[in-house]
């Protein structure tokens, strides 16, 4: 009796342990145990000899990878929440199933953007540097190191899904009055749960906010959402948090704004060239200016291993010949 062979499963990058195991147990699962970026080349090699890719957000599956004539890719299933990375209508095109792993990092996301709106107005990173680094410190005194009250602040929330409610939520208990720009408001169930004002205009809401808070994805329509119009609009005492994707902002105009004091601070999780990061950023966070992490808004254990299950599910969903729960359509973005 012949014995049906396992479909060829790439994995760009290192997951965790128990992932990787079942992956081994389920499919022909080629790992990547360097953990090191594949370059352009191996991706496209990989389209041409897997029935499934698992690429992570640094990896850029485009057009001309799912269009090569070879192309043996049925499914690419992706390790991450955002597909920006993925040429989503041409792989629709070529008759490639796109799939993502979301509502598993809302809450460890949630708690990092939580935590930089809190670090930054209160300098918690600039005065920890105080001790760790060897500068001076002759003690307490009344007005030294003094930043901002949280409680009482107007906190403006740019995109209101699962991650912008649940910084809402977690907002709301620290005392800041919750304010939102969407591309329509929320249930009013949800509204009223949340205390939260709905902002048409987003221009209107940034000049009146005392922080804000980035959690939209990144598409096309909110490529440069924040636009160096609409970063001169933001008041000189307030502060930009961002843990969603670095495309989103005009990242020279805010580094520009930042430097001249036309806005206070920002705490930023995530970079518009990343992984490079510009070097006037590090310069502002070492002057106190900015808070600065190298994308780990949703680096959790929890985190990584449910997203590991989900891409198994959606992997074991496909090859039964069944609708993937986490399909991603072009006409979703």
């Amino acid at each position: 009796m012949s014995v049906k062979k396992k479909p060829l499963v790439v994995v760009t990058r290192k997951l965790p342990d128990s992932i990787e195991t079942r992956m081994r147990e389920l499919f022909d699962a080629r790992i990547n145990l360097e953990d090191t970026p594949m370059s352009a080349d191996q991706i496209a090699e990989a389209a041409r000899t897997a029935d499934v890719l698992v690429p992570t957000v640094t990896d850029h599956i485009s057009a001309d990878v799912v269009n090569q004539p070879d192309c043996k890719l049925r499914l690419i299933a992706n390790f991450g929440n955002g597909v920006d990375n993925i040429d989503v209508a041409a792989a629709h095109a070529r008759g490639i199933t796109v799939t993502n792993t979301p509502k598993v990092l809302t809450e460890d996301t949630a708690d990092m953007t939580m935590a930089l709106i809190l670090a930054v107005p209160r300098r918690m990173i600039e005065g920890a540097s105080i001790l760790t680094e060897g500068k001076p410190w002759a003690g307490w005194s009344p007005m030294w190191m003094l930043g901002h009250r949280i409680g009482g602040k107007r906190l403006g929330i740019i995109g209101m899904g699962r991650i912008g409610q649940a910084v809402a939520r977690r907002a709301r208990a620290f005392g800041l009055q919750i304010h939102y720009h969407n591309r329509r408001p929320v249930a009013p169930v949800i509204a009223e749960e949340l205390g939260a004002t709905y902002w048409e205009s987003l221009d209107q809401m940034l000049a009146r906010m005392d922080i804000i808070s980035v959690n939209c994805p990144h598409t096309p329509a909110t490529y440069h959402l924040l636009s160096a119009r609409r970063l001169k609009l933001i008041r000189k005492d307030a502060y930009i948090v961002n843990t969603a994707r670095g495309e989103v902002t005009d990242e020279d105009t805010l580094i520009k704004l930042i430097e001249g004091g036309e806005i206070a601070g920002a705490g930023l999780d995530v970079y518009e060239h990343e992984p490079a990061v510009n070097p006037k950023l590090v310069r502002l966070a070492r002057a106190g200016k900015v808070t600065l992490l190298p994308h780990m808004g949703s680096a959790t254990i929890e985190g990584r291993v449910e997203m590991g299950e989900k891409v198994i599910i959606n992997i074991r969903t496909f090859l039964d010949a069944h609708k993937p729960p986490d399909r991603v359509l072009p006409s979703m973005l």
